[in-house]
């Protein structure tokens, strides 16, 4: 299922350049890179500018995932009433990032997105509560970095089979942790998650 995205607009006096995916409140951020002989420097959070474009700001936790080629994590997300928004960027690597919105009601209800992450590009995702994520590892590893809304709670820790949603991995045979090949299957799942279309 496929929604038009509302486009691409600038963000914070050009910080960000903001990309409306088909799930409505999941945005594409690509941040201005600045680039010398020294390397590169990359603003990944501007509180004002999020704020403005109605994404979060209040941020609980942030963590990191090191996987390796052939590596799926996901797709996770947690309950109610510890659901969280999540920005999620590469740091190393590349990945091929995938959110499949499990809300009641909305538009995409039940559809994905496929969004490439790279540390070369720079780019992030911004997902909303009611979206599971999971990600592909792309090259011989990655690095991807988490900022999320709320605290942990393994108690609300859930998530979604990751061949059960119709999503075209990019490989057919991946490294999967034990609880992941455990998650119930996309139509077995009774989503507690509604639409109320914001971001």
């Amino acid at each position: 299922m496929t929604v038009p995205g509302a486009g691409t607009r600038a963000l914070g006096d050009g910080l960000f350049e903001l990309v409306d995916t088909t799930i409505p409140g999941c945005v594409e951020l690509r941040p201005r890179l600045q680039e010398d002989m020294r390397g590169r420097f990359v603003k990944v959070f501007h509180r004002d500018a999020f704020a403005a474009a109605g994404l979060a700001t209040d941020y609980a936790e942030e963590y990191y995932s090191t996987s390796h080629r052939g590596v799926i994590r996901g797709l996770h997300f947690q309950l109610p009433p510890h659901d969280h928004a999540k920005l999620v960027y590469c740091v190393s690597g590349k990945v091929q990032d995938v959110v499949l919105d499990l809300r009641v009601g909305s538009p995409s209800q039940g559809g994905h997105k496929l969004v490439e992450l790279s540390a070369e590009a720079g780019n992030m995702l911004y997902i909303p509560p009611g979206l599971a994520h999971g990600f592909c590892v792309l090259g011989e590893s990655a690095t991807l970095v988490y900022k999320v809304t709320s605290v942990y709670s393994a108690a609300h820790d859930a998530g979604i089979l990751w061949n059960s949603a119709g999503i075209a991995w990019a490989v057919e045979n991946p490294i999967l942790s034990e609880r992941d090949r455990a998650h119930p299957t996309l139509a077995d799942f009774a989503s507690p998650f509604v639409y109320g279309g914001r971001r």
